[in-house]
Parts: C-alpha cells; sequence; structure tokens
C-alpha cells in the first residue's frame, strides 16, 4: 500500500506549525484537509496559512474555489487523491493535514458516496427551519441528533435524506464506515493538548481574528454578492458574524458566539477521532511550565520514528 501521513487534531492545537516542521524533516508536501481554506478570499476565518508562511513547502487544496462554489467530501477525495499522485511523481510523501475528520476517514479508506435523487426532497428540507430539521433528525436518528448541532442544517439536511432515501440511520452507516480498513500504509496522528489550555488558544485565537479584520473580511464577501446561505459562509466565523454587520448584536457578542461554538467543535472533533481505529494521539505540552505534555520537537522526533517503524521512511 502508499504511504499516507495524517496529522489531525482539534482547531487551534498548533497543527500547522507542526506540519511545516514534519514536512521539512522528511520531504513532505501538505494536503489541506480543511473544509474552508478551499475558498479565496476567506483567509482570517479560516485561520489560512498564507504563501509567505509555508517555508517553500508545497501547499494542495487551499484557495481553489470562489466563495459561492460548492465543496463536499466526494470532490476532496477526488482532489486529495489527484494531489497525492501528483506528490509521489514529484519523490516526495504526502501529509495531510486538517482537522475534518469525515474527510481524512473518506480518503483514507476509500469510501464512495451516492448521489441521492433530485425529485425535489433537499429543496423542502433545504426550506425548513433549523427547530424542525432537528426535530425531524432526533426522532428519525437519536444517535445524530446527540452528535449533530442544530446549527449545522448541511449536516442535519444530509443525515435526513440518507434516512428517507435508504431506510436507514446515518449513524448505522458512520458506525460501518469507522470499521472499514484503510486502503494506504498510514500513519494517523492526532495533537491533542489540555482541555482548559485548548479553550484559551481558542479564545486567543478569535480575539485574533477579530483584530485582524474579520468583519471587515465578511462584510467585502457580502458586498461582493456572497451570499449567507452558501456554504461557505456556513463556516464558523463567517455566519456568526453576520448578525453583528446586520446591527443585530454588538461585536463583542457575536465574538463571544463565535468562542462558543468553536469550542463545542473542538469537543465534537476530538469525540471523532476518539472514534477512529489506529489513531496515534500526541499530546503538547499547554506550556513551557506544564507536567503533561511533549514539545514540539519530542512529538516531531515520535513522529519520526513511528513512520520508520512503519516503512514509510528509511
Amino acid at each position: 500500500m502508499e504511504p499516507l501521513i495524517i496529522l489531525s487534531g482539534p482547531t487551534a492545537v498548533g497543527k500547522t506549525e507542526l506540519s511545516l516542521s514534519l514536512a521539512e524533516a522528511i520531504g513532505g508536501e501538505i494536503i489541506s484537509a480543511d473544509s474552508m481554506q478551499v475558498y479565496r478570499r476567506m483567509d482570517v476565518g479560516t485561520a489560512k496559512i498564507l504563501p509567505d508562511e509555508r517555508r517553500g513547502i508545497p501547499h494542495h487544496l487551499i484557495d481553489i474555489l470562489e466563495p459561492d462554489e460548492p465543496w463536499d467530501v466526494t470532490q476532496f477525495t477526488e482532489r486529495a487523491e489527484e494531489a497525492i499522485r501528483q506528490i509521489r511523481a514529484n519523490g516526495h510523501l504526502p501529509i495531510v493535514v486538517g482537522g475534518t475528520g469525515f474527510y481524512i476517514q473518506a480518503l483514507v479508506k476509500g469510501l464512495q458516496f451516492d448521489e441521492e435523487p433530485r425529485d425535489g426532497y433537499r429543496e423542502i428540507l433545504e426550506a425548513t427551519d433549523s427547530e424542525k430539521l432537528f426535530e425531524m433528525l432526533q426522532n428519525i436518528d437519536p444517535a445524530s441528533a446527540k452528535t449533530i448541532p442544530i446549527g449545522n442544517r448541511k449536516r442535519m439536511i444530509r443525515a435526513i435524506e440518507y434516512e428517507h432515501y435508504h431506510g436507514e440511520p446515518i449513524s448505522a452507516l458512520n458506525k460501518r464506515q469507522r470499521e472499514q480498513p484503510y486502503e494506504y500504509n498510514s500513519a494517523y496522528f492526532v495533537l491533542t493538548m489540555e482541555r482548559a489550555k485548548l479553550y484559551e488558544r481558542i479564545e486567543m485565537r478569535v480575539d485574533q481574528m477579530i483584530r485582524e479584520g474579520l468583519p471587515e473580511e465578511v462584510h467585502r464577501l457580502l458586498e461582493d454578492g456572497v451570499s449567507e446561505t452558501c456554504v461557505s459562509m456556513q463556516g464558523l466565523g463567517y455566519r456568526q458574524m453576520v448578525p453583528y454587520l446586520r446591527g443585530e448584536c454588538s461585536l463583542s457578542e457575536a465574538a463571544d458566539r463565535i468562542k462558543l461554538e468553536t469550542r463545542h467543535f473542538a469537543k465534537r472533533q476530538m469525540t471523532w477521532f476518539r472514534r477512529e481505529k489506529d489513531v496515534i494521539f500526541l499530546e503538547k505540552k499547554a506550556s513551557a511550565e506544564a507536567e503533561t505534555g511533549m514539545t514540539e520537537e519530542e512529538i516531531l522526533q515520535q513522529m519520526l520514528a513511528v513512520l520508520r517503524e512503519k516503512g514509510i521512511l528509511s
């Protein structure tokens, strides 16, 4: 099987910096598994690594779409597989980096997704308010209702649509998919951190985004004609900023909402990773004085040892 390295973990844990160090150490190229960094002109709210920050390391699946274009797991796997072939042809190692666990699972397990019939059912769901969608989800798939927040209309619609066409809850499909074997000789690393410190980092990141111009970025997108209903505008930081720009809440209230929903998102990410098989968890020191965890250099050395053990590195 072809080698594939995955570096994932919750938002704000420090994946980007570690991925650069890893790529430099092994001659790697990076494939982004972030569902928002594919969009151009959405830089601040996605914490996107900019070209002058990449240390000359090629990055794939960043800035490839306009904000009004759709993006889903099928497109991700197709483009990621294409990038893997290109990276291997370059004589380098592919490193998938990002926090979208579903995308990573689909890639490493070769999952296929059938296109649902276009008979108008999705349009009915899209016109239904979120509270009603959540009630429908609770009735047909209580397990999914516990993991899909009411604010995530895309996932709620997908779950309801799947049950409608297949006669089983999408949580059952997810369980089967988790049990499928990997199609790559993969090393799947998940970077973690003590929860309180991670939440502190999330809050600091949101404050930094506000200072660096997140409200202005969202305003420009809306002025350019990007609808708030677009998939891109449902991302964390973007959908919460729209009410502020309408004058429906203060900037501090919008920031607090982003912080709260990002903390919840990080918690759901960790729940996902704990369910995956053959994942190697690496706890990062919350500070130089912390008694638990490893420094970034210690983590890097452990990753290199695992790659040698798996035969990915000679």
